[in-house]
């Protein structure tokens, strides 16, 4: 089986659409069949059940795929060792990061990395915390951007910063005057959540000590994806949600005027790389968490570790 003919299989894996993978190959559709079909005859068996959509592999698949791809990123590895030896630096890094950090985390460093280092190519994509570790843990991702401590056997995590927990409310709530939160002063029915997915919903559950049944009593249920839409809810309804410090880095006066900090002790969330602990892009994710560092606005770079709220993940 040739190298090529893995890049087929892996692409088909992850995309699963033989015409998708083929595209993302810039290859031909009859061309990549014609190489995975090649493959399947060479080993007797099939890879992939076409009789599915989307096509899934076959239980012999699954463990050829995740052997292949463990296979290409050591090749690739292979190429970074010879650039680096050459003082070039310089490969590919794919990035899951999850939806509560990706609009404020990605627009800081994305553009300075990839002036500095423009031979690297950066592959993004949201995911939520589950689907992250999965991804890692089958070869789809290198690293994961994301809230921890997770716990999580295999995975390995480094702490990248730390960042406050804030109360935004509306003009209309009754905290609008507090100076300083406690978490106590927050009126279930009046807490707008992020959807049950999001490790940030569980931090928040937790912060306020919340069950999950907070919405039972409410009129009116609304749960979104982004804390952008909640923040522009309770803009213009009356509410409060929690935001992450880095969502404030761009509000304009009036709306930090909505922003409430809690009293001591501070919540905070640890935002941290993680990776599966057969990963080998050591050097280019050491770069990478170099350059993140030196982007971060300096008060949350100093930020201290201390009254971390758990995440909690789905078993």
């Amino acid at each position: 089986m040739t190298l090529i003919q893995l890049k087929y299989i892996v692409a088909i894996d992850t995309y699963r659409h033989f015409g998708l993978a083929a595209e993302k190959c810039f290859v031909s559709q009859p061309t990549l069949s014609m190489q995975v079909q090649k493959a399947e005859d060479e080993m007797g068996a099939k890879i992939f059940d076409r009789s599915k959509q989307p096509v899934i592999p076959t239980e012999l698949g699954v463990e050829l795929i995740e052997q292949a791809r463990k296979i290409l990123s050591e090749v690739e590895v292979l190429d970074q060792m010879v650039q680096m030896r050459l003082g070039v630096i310089a490969g590919q890094l794919k990035i899951g990061i999850i939806p509560t950090l990706a609009p404020y985390l990605l627009p800081l460093f994305i553009q300075s990395f990839t002036s500095k280092y423009p031979r690297v190519k950066l592959i993004v994509n949201e995911y939520t915390t589950d689907m992250m570790v999965a991804s890692l843990r089958s070869g789809k991702i290198d690293i994961g951007i994301l809230v921890t401590p997770l716990q999580e056997a295999g995975i390995k995590e480094f702490p990248l910063f730390y960042e406050e927990l804030l109360a935004y409310v509306s003009r209309k709530h009754s905290s609008e005057k507090k100076a300083y939160m406690l978490p106590q002063d927050i009126d279930p029915k009046k807490l707008w959540l992020l959807e049950e997915e999001h490790c940030f919903r569980s931090q928040i559950m937790n912060l306020c000590a919340l069950k999950n049944s907070i919405n039972d009593q409410s009129q009116f249920i609304y749960e979104s994806g982004s804390i952008e839409t909640l923040r522009r809810m309770i803009d213009t309804n009356d509410g409060i949600t929690i935001i992450p410090e880095l969502a404030t880095t761009d509000m304009n006066d009036e709306q930090l005027n909505q922003v409430r900090y809690f009293a001591e002790p501070v919540p905070m969330r640890e935002v941290s790389i993680v990776v599966h602990r057969d990963y080998i892009k050591k050097k280019l994710i050491t770069i990478l968490s170099e350059e993140i560092k030196s982007c971060l606005p300096l008060k949350i770079r100093d930020n201290k570790n201390n009254n971390i709220i758990p995440v909690i993940t789905p078993s």
